[in-house]
């Protein structure tokens, strides 16, 4: 049995997943095995539906499947926002069609919660192999000014035409490449996690998401040229972490340090030379980020931490609540830094013990790490052959602001990662200045 089928026998919500080469056309076989008697509605923006959408509105026509009208969003700066779900749902309530999703990760996120909210189920066509939320349980939508999960169900079912992925603009399958190539550190704070029992691994969904992922990542020249095999190992690469946060319920297998750089930055509205950035893109930088991050770690000597100075730095809660509260002064979210880290403080006498399960087991949980970890040099090097950006200026972030977001990323999400071991080590700032000081990769001053 394939890894997709197996994964999808744990998925509790997408029933059917096909993926190959001129499969746009069992599309309509697909809905009437899924949605019998049911009628569809096309949700597509401009570019998808001359892609996809208009094939798909005559194949519909011609195997007897009554449809609404298309839903085509016209805005050419369309983005995962709340004002556009809410388009959707306006135009969903008028009907009791069965949405057929047709694109990416902005139209898949808004038809997702767009049915969750009108209390139907949906169909997703992808047109990119851009990024892992098309079977991903919970919808990124920018509200009140800053990116949030909706949590809503995954689609029902999903279809992925290997040419139509292929033939997409280069610059999409390489986010997609580095959304995925993000599981590696992922995978790594989880071990971490595991390792000083703050949040165990879970061995299944462990399991949908890493066992063919250096496999998935293993051809990035054939990946920007689209090749067919290497399209199709990213395209079920990306479907399998979004079934193993479907089994999961949460984002923990797919999700490390590295997104919490992309959050932050969409919190603070980060824009590239006044346009969006691409979720894939921002983590290629985080990733990169967090991957230099522990080089390092497995450089250092854990096995003779000292504990005492460790415990020394170590805020009271009160401190705590100060510091997270100062850092987020003057931004649209001041509390969340004091919601989160609070959410994941330990006292003292907590962070002795789990500081000395750390130096006791260090051996061990670097063998781990290093199993997982690709090395700094190796993951820039597939990050730019498949034409991900690899430097921060590449995004618009400069060397200072990536400086900055190492620090203030620990603080915007409760999940423990590497940024949270820096942090009760006392390591941060002398790692800080390693990479960022006179003989560091993002040396200060310099591009």
């Amino acid at each position: 049995m394939s890894k997709v089928a197996t994964a999808l026998k744990s998925a509790s919500e997408t029933k059917a997943l096909i993926i190959g080469q001129d499969k746009l056309k069992q599309t309509s076989q697909l809905f009437k095995e899924q949605f019998p008697g049911a009628k569809a509605i096309i949700v597509a923006d401009t570019t998808t539906f001359e892609l996809a959408g208009k094939s798909l509105l005559k194949q519909f026509e011609s195997n007897g499947i009554l449809q609404e009208s298309p839903y085509i969003y016209k805005d050419p700066e369309i983005y995962a926002a709340y004002e556009y779900v809410e388009e959707l749902v306006n135009v969903l309530k008028q009907n009791q069609a069965i949405p057929v999703a047709v694109g990416s990760g902005t139209i898949n996120d808004l038809t997702k919660l767009a049915a969750h909210l009108t209390n139907r189920p949906y169909l997703c066509v992808a047109t990119a192999a851009s990024m892992d939320g098309y079977t991903a349980f919970g919808a990124s939508i920018t509200a009140d000014g800053a990116k949030q999960t909706f949590n809503c169900p995954a689609p029902q079912a999903c279809l992925a035409d290997i040419d139509i992925l292929s033939a997409a603009p280069t610059e999409m399958t390489a986010s997609g490449y580095a959304d995925l190539f993000a599981k590696i550190t992922a995978g790594a704070d989880w071990i971490l996690a595991d390792a000083l029992n703050v949040e165990p691994i879970d061995p299944t969904a462990w399991s949908i998401v890493q066992d063919g992922l250096h496999e998935a990542l293993s051809d990035p020249a054939g990946t920007r040229n689209g090749e067919t095999k290497a399209v199709s190992q990213l395209t079920e690469g990306l479907m399998l972490g979004g079934f193993a946060m479907q089994w999961s319920k949460s984002s923990r297998p797919a999700s490390g340090a590295e997104h919490q750089f992309s959050h932050l930055w969409n919190m603070e509205h980060h824009l590239n030379n006044g346009e969006h950035v691409s979720h894939g893109f921002q983590v290629s930088i985080g990733t990169l980020a967090i991957t230099a991050l522990y080089d390092l770690a497995l450089k250092t000597d854990f096995e003779h931490l000292d504990i005492p100075k460790a415990l020394e730095q170590w805020p009271t809660l009160e401190e705590l609540k100060t510091q997270s509260l100062d850092i987020f002064k003057d931004t649209d979210f001041p509390e969340i830094g004091w919601q989160e880290t609070s959410a994941k403080y330990i006292d003292r006498q907590l962070l002795e013990k789990q500081l000395q399960t750390l130096k006791d087991n260090w051996s061990n949980i670097k063998a781990r790490l290093k199993q997982q970890i690709v090395p700094f040099e190796e993951a820039k090097a597939r990050l730019a052959t498949v034409g991900a950006p690899t430097e921060p200026e590449h995004i618009g972030i400069t060397r200072e602001k990536l400086k900055q977001t190492f620090v203030r990323a620990q603080y915007i999400r409760r999940r423990f990662t590497i940024l949270d071991l820096a942090v009760r080590t006392g390591y941060l700032n002398q790692w800080l200045d390693q990479l960022f000081g006179k003989d560091g990769i993002w040396k200060l001053g310099t591009n």
